[in-house]
């Protein structure tokens, strides 16, 4: 009973983290652009966690370092450049790339019969499945999904959740062995680098950066780091080895509850079809983790 409530609780907290990283994301899209404020993102989550990675660093088998490397740039590098190309100024809204990011649990289902080997029940399907519509009849309640939505940044955000997918099984299968914080310390602050080289590239240091524009959208981007990769990152791999793949990566239905709070915050009205979309979520939700009567 204990180890569900914690699981629950972790599960709260992660969408509580990237349901506000939608948020970060286009403030830090208002002065740099979008490979500049994913390479931030990258570039300060691998800085805070910079002192785990040397201390636990030489403690990993060799042969799993390249495993620990491709989890970050699946899970964390590849997606922050996605996301954010996909909402730059050309884009989509956030609330469509927030409800296509619940994409990822019906990802991970595929790339884990498709390469894993891994089976999945019934109840997890149907759950899934009833959440995912759940998110869609949300956008649609919301007067999100407009005609002349560029497919090209849609298909942005779906890849991404395919890298998700396939990292998730990834983590559940081959990293067993190896500690959350470890995982998310040396992935993070491998992938900085090439995240460093990337913002090198795209002329972010010749920027005013003494500008209060560009300062904001920094320190929206280091924020975004710190805790919606760093420390969210930690806690997934977490949740992953606690209460599996397809639990860990539902944590993206939880992502629209924390959008329409946000937007309760902001002023935006709620009316009885959001939240009746919400309570379909979360039922999805229940129904794919609740247990079987033998």
């Amino acid at each position: 009973m204990k180890q569900g409530f914690f699981n629950w609780f972790i599960f709260v907290i992660l969408s509580i983290i990237w349901g506000s990283s939608f948020i970060l994301m286009k403030e830090g899209l208002v002065s740099l652009s979008a490979y500049q404020v994913a390479s931030l993102r990258i570039i300060f989550s691998g800085i805070v966690l910079l002192p785990v990675a040397i201390r636990h660093a030489p403690l990993i088998p060799l042969n799993k370092i390249f495993t620990i490397f491709m989890s970050g740039v699946l899970g964390s590098l590849l997606p922050a450049y996605l996301f954010c190309i996909a909402e730059s100024s050309d884009g989509i809204e956030s609330a469509l790339a927030g409800t296509l990011n619940s994409l990822t649990p019906i990802f991970v289902i595929i790339t884990g019969a498709l390469f894993f080997k891994s089976n999945t029940n019934t109840n997890k399907v149907i759950g899934i499945l009833i959440s995912f519509t759940g998110s869609i009849l949300l956008l649609l309640s919301k007067g999100h999904l407009k005609e002349g939505q560029n497919l090209l940044y849609v298909f942005y955000v779906v890849l991404a959740t395919i890298f998700y997918g396939f990292n998730v099984n990834m983590v559940h299968k081959h990293l067993k062995d190896i500690g959350s914080l470890q995982i998310a310390a040396v992935a993070l602050t491998l992938n900085a680098i090439p995240a460093l080289i990337v913002l090198a590239f795209t002329g972010y240091f010749n920027l005013e950066l003494t500008s209060k524009t560009v300062l904001w959208s920094t320190t929206a981007a280091a924020i975004l780091g710190v805790f919606g990769t760093a420390v969210a990152s930690i806690i997934f791999y977490m949740l992953v080895k606690r209460a599996g793949a397809v639990f860990a990566s539902m944590v993206t239905y939880g992502i629209p509850v924390i959008a329409i709070i946000w937007g309760v915050i902001y002023g935006e009205k709620v009316g009885w079809k959001q939240v009746l979309c919400l309570a379909i979520i979360l039922f999805g939700v229940y129904f794919a983790n609740r247990k079987v009567k033998q």
